[in-house]
């Protein structure tokens, strides 16, 4: 089979959209958020995204295909909170592993039967391992500057957890994204570069961060240099940018990125910048023309959607950009 470092060189690949605007049609309530199994948790569920992987398993399985039918090669793992510190919340933690493992084994069902349906475009699955609600360089605290929520070795412990189950689960790389703080990155590749070492092997994992405003930074005030810099020591397939913007607001920082760094570089914007309501307006249309110009200036390996986006914004995507060769590294 096919491996993506072998698709990688040959095409722009597509990554899929947005999950939880999709799972947003669905209108889960929370007895479809317990299912059968957690009918008498005595803790709210709703709004718990990844574990819908265990009680709406065809959901999931649904929105997997509905993105490879419209031209996604890669789909992320519903695992974005699937550490310990993200199921906190939901007094979920001891069920870390099997969620990042049960939501492994949906997306690479799926995409095996794409994969054996068109066997000239392979698809892959890529565990989607996010950023936690807490931030390890930075203060909540605005009286104690000092305190930290969390540690560096608690998040690795955490990441840890969540890396072995999505690889026992099947995916093929990894995807350390929406990093608003690169110590908290940094510990998320520090516990990937420790599974790999503990059962030797090797596994691609991309890296992407996402600028939080127009002052070009990340959250932890990192200018896209320093961050590329501080993540630079890792081998990795990918480095790129995600949510909080639009493909138009991203693309200077996608410039900066790509005459930068010799990695593959991605980006999985928003579509455009939310409304008054939180929602997100940007058409696929608009957003196909705003992708254009990263393919008319030859700054993208990967390129998918974050909030907002759905088959369709990925549809046209795909469209356009299986008219133009990959950045060259």
């Amino acid at each position: 089979m096919s491996s993506i470092l072998q698709e990688i060189n040959k095409r722009i690949l597509i990554l899929d959209g947005a999950m939880g605007t999709m799972l947003q049609r669905y209108n889960f309530s929370e007895e479809d958020f317990r299912g059968e199994r957690f009918a008498n948790f005595p803790h709210s569920l709703k709004g718990n995204n990844d574990l819908l992987s265990l009680t709406q398993p065809k959901a999931i399985a649904s929105i997997h295909a509905q993105y490879f039918e419209a031209g996604a090669d890669i789909v992320e793992t519903n695992t974005f909170s699937g550490t310990t510190i993200g199921m906190a919340d939901y007094h979920l933690e001891d069920l870390v592993y099997e969620l990042n493992f049960e939501s492994a084994k949906i997306a690479r069902q799926v995409a095996d039967e794409f994969t054996a349906k068109n066997p000239e475009q392979p698809r892959f699955v890529a565990g989607s391992i996010g950023p936690t609600n807490r931030t390890a360089s930075m203060s909540p605290d605005v009286n104690d500057p000092g305190f930290r929520a969390v540690t560096f070795d608690e998040l690795r412990i955490a990441y840890k957890q969540q890396v072995k189950a999505l690889i026992d689960g099947g995916v093929d790389l990894l995807l350390v994204e929406t990093i608003f703080d690169t110590l908290n990155a940094k510990a998320a590749l520090f516990a990937i570069e420790e599974v790999k070492e503990e059962r030797n092997i090797d596994i691609p994992i991309m890296v992407s961060g996402t600028i939080t405003d127009a002052s070009g930074r990340t959250l932890s005030g990192q200018t896209v240099e320093a961050f590329l810099i501080s993540i630079s020591h890792i081998p990795l397939l990918s480095v790129g940018f995600n949510c909080a913007l639009g493909a138009k607001q991203l693309k200077p920082y996608l410039k900066q990125l790509s005459h930068n760094t010799s990695f593959n570089i991605s980006a999985h914007p928003n579509a455009g910048l939310p409304n008054a309501f939180g929602q997100y307006d940007e058409t696929p249309a608009e957003m196909q023309e705003q992708i254009k110009e990263y393919l008319d200036e030859n700054l993208i390996n990967i390129i998918g959607g974050c909030c907002g986006t759905n088959p369709d914004h990925i549809r046209l995507i795909a469209e356009v950009a299986k008219n133009y060769k990959p950045r060259k590294v």
